[in-house]
């Protein structure tokens, strides 16, 4: 969304524009709710370091979804990276990696856990992880 020679949104003297004024009501295949709060911590912590924990994100999800998907958490998963904090990210995964016993269990199982400590991540934080569809 190149305009007047800026790269982001936040870098223009009409940011927020009315593009923003409705732009978290509704989610599509991923939750939007993050969008304004993203960009403006882009803007605070800078460009290098927000991508830089975007890409970690990626990582993680890659790692949720190879080993601990079992055919119907994806969109909980992306939904829960999405929305979750990188530190609460980081310790769900320190999590799963610590139980004991991990090797033992099925995929279904690991994936029940896997899902049950993003839920309540995202239920101590007051973040709901389901997409809100537009009526």
């Amino acid at each position: 969304m190149e305009h007047n020679g800026i790269e982001y949104c936040f870098q223009c003297n009409e940011y927020p524009c009315e593009k923003y004024e409705k732009i978290d009501k509704f989610d599509s295949f991923i939750s939007h709710r993050n969008q304004k709060s993203d960009l403006e911590k882009a803007r605070q912590i800078g460009i290098e370091a927000y991508n830089a924990e975007q890409e970690e994100k990626v990582e993680i999800l890659g790692v949720l979804l190879a080993g601990y998907n079992d055919g119907r958490k994806k969109t909980l998963f992306c939904v829960a990276v999405n929305l979750l904090k990188i530190h609460e990210l980081r310790e769900v995964l320190r999590k799963i990696e610590n139980r004991s016993d991990l090797e033992t269990l099925t995929l279904k199982e690991k994936s029940t856990f896997a899902a049950w400590l993003l839920k309540a991540a995202a239920e101590k934080n007051n973040i709901d992880l389901k997409l809100r569809k537009k009526k």
